[in-house]
């Protein structure tokens, strides 16, 4: 008879969920949502997507060829910056001219997509300006453009979006990506509490691998062989070889791993702009929901036992 009743109720709470994830936020032309990272990848499909809804989209690209190439692929509506997280006068010119186009109406929603993963490498192998790189545009920039634009969303009580990764769950490879992202989910955590009491949404994405840039296997092979050709001769002797070429075949790899189908994380990005109901967390791609995420659950031991089989052995033990 208790099994009968738990299985009911857990029907209904699954029905109950599957109806409110469904009720969209009404006036959705009228709501104005910036998007940093839309040269390629995720960040210009939402753009192409949310522009296709009617959203008026403000797309922030870091070249001009990149928000040129998203201006011929759009309506009239959508409107483009050049950006770069890393320069706060970038980012502060930026803000005055979100402000000039929202008004009074406030800005809808804030999508912080942009990022970068190289330079990645055993944490050994990089220097203190290595882990900047990459911390500076996933983590800090991500900052600083929130802060810049956060009066504009409190004025419209609409959505932060922060992607993040599986990789802000558990870290596997040295450098400042999984640092970083470990750091947006802690920066999202903290506002959506700050917020809460002004009627503001803050969502996390947290994708598994997917063909973008930032998974490019050739790029990511240069920058890690470009640190390896940097490294002291004993530090090479006491990896060795086989280390390098380890890596050098995973990377090779990499794209058998990636899934094509990026419409998976910019699906959950509109839902946590449109819905009137988002999510804390979205997990995006199956290696996210039946791998990474179950295994950020799991104890220590589990995880490295896990992730070392992948790891080669070094050349020379101290």
């Amino acid at each position: 008879m208790w099994v009968y009743a738990l299985a009911a109720l857990a029907a209904l709470l699954l029905l109950r969920r599957w109806y409110r994830e469904r009720q969209t936020v009404p006036g959705l032309p009228e709501r104005f949502v910036l998007i940093t990272g839309c040269d390629s990848g995720f960040g210009q499909r939402l753009a192409l997507r949310l522009d296709a809804l009617g959203l008026p989209v403000l797309a922030a690209c870091q070249s001009p060829d990149g928000a040129e190439r998203l201006r011929a692929a759009a309506s009239q509506r959508l409107q483009t910056l050049i950006l770069d997280v890393t320069s706060s006068p970038s980012i502060a010119a930026a803000a005055a001219w979100v402000k000039e186009r929202v008004g009074d109406r406030g800005l809808w929603g804030l999508v912080n997509n942009a990022g970068v993963a190289v330079p990645a490498a055993p944490n050994e192998w990089l220097s203190k300006d290595d882990f900047l790189k990459v911390i500076n545009v996933n983590l800090i920039g991500l900052i600083e453009v929130t802060l810049s634009v956060l009066p504009l969303v409190r004025r419209a009580q609409g959505r932060v979006v922060n992607v993040s990764s599986v990789m802000g769950r558990v870290s596997f490879f040295g450098g400042g990506y999984c640092i970083s992202k470990f750091g947006v989910e802690a920066f999202s955590d903290s506002l959506r509490l700050d917020m809460r009491s002004f009627g503001v949404k803050v969502s996390v994405i947290e994708p598994g691998y997917f063909q973008t840039n930032i998974t490019n296997a050739e790029n990511i092979q240069k920058h890690f062989m470009a640190i390896w050709e940097k490294l002291p001769e004993d530090i090479k002797a006491d990896y060795g070889e086989g280390y390098l070429k380890h890596f050098l075949e995973s990377f090779r790899n990499m794209k058998n791993l990636c899934s094509p189908n990026l419409s998976l994380v910019t699906d959950c990005m509109e839902h946590a702009l449109t819905s009137r109901y988002p999510r804390t967390r979205y997990a995006a791609g199956w290696d996210a929901k039946l791998l990474y995420i179950p295994l950020s659950y799991a104890p220590s031991a589990l995880t490295d036992w896990v992730f070392a089989k992948h790891q080669p052995p070094p050349a020379r033990r101290a």
